[in-house]
């Protein structure tokens, strides 16, 4: 039993080291392009299904509050918090609305949408994806598989190539640390 614990962390390790040398510098730049919309007074929307929801929370979170360093806080908003809204918005039009209404409803030109979906396929990313970009929305995709739909539309993509869900979910989630990181070293003066 041993060797099956040992084995889930090595891969998992193994993941997040292939991740980092494909995609370290579009991680340090996608960072650094967050903090600087952030100081121009633009948001980040974050939005993802299931475990993916949980991680637009978290992320979310991270950057309202703070991660590592005491800074003053910026706009985020994972959603997938309003229960209102999505129970609404999936009434009266459909799951696969719940994001791209929001977005409509409260996204600007010149903020970051980030869309999560281990499979890259989940349509209520793509169409909050499809929408922000109407408006003028930087779009970002954190991914897994093949990067599926979302790939092909969203202006950056983060692809962990694998296809065990809590796998790409690990490495998504050292993702959004890294760029939490980035933000703090940013808005501290320490990189820029």
């Amino acid at each position: 039993m041993e060797d099956f614990i040992i084995n889930i962390f090595e891969e998992s390790a193994r993941l997040k080291r292939d991740f980092v040398y494909e995609y370290s510098e579009a991680i340090l730049n996608l960072g650094i392009l967050i903090a600087k919309r952030l100081n121009m007074g633009n948001k980040v929307l974050i939005c993802g299904n299931g475990g993916s929801a949980a991680d637009a929370q978290h992320f979310a979170a991270e950057i309202v509050g703070r991660f590592e360093k005491e800074r003053k806080g910026y706009p985020a908003i994972a959603l997938t918090t309003d229960t209102s809204a999505l129970t609404a918005i999936g009434n009266d039009y459909g799951f696969e609305h719940i994001f791209s209404r929001q977005v409509e409803a409260l996204g600007k030109k010149g903020d970051i949408l980030i869309g999560i979906s281990t499979s890259g396929n989940s349509q209520n990313v793509i169409k909050a994806v499809e929408v922000a970009k109407g408006i003028g929305i930087f779009t970002v995709g954190f991914l897994g598989k093949d990067g599926g739909k979302l790939k092909e539309i969203v202006d950056t993509a983060f692809i962990v190539n694998h296809q065990k869900t809590a796998r790409i979910q690990e490495v998504h989630l050292t993702l959004e640390h890294a760029i939490c990181n980035i933000i703090d070293l940013y808005m501290s003066g320490e990189i820029g």
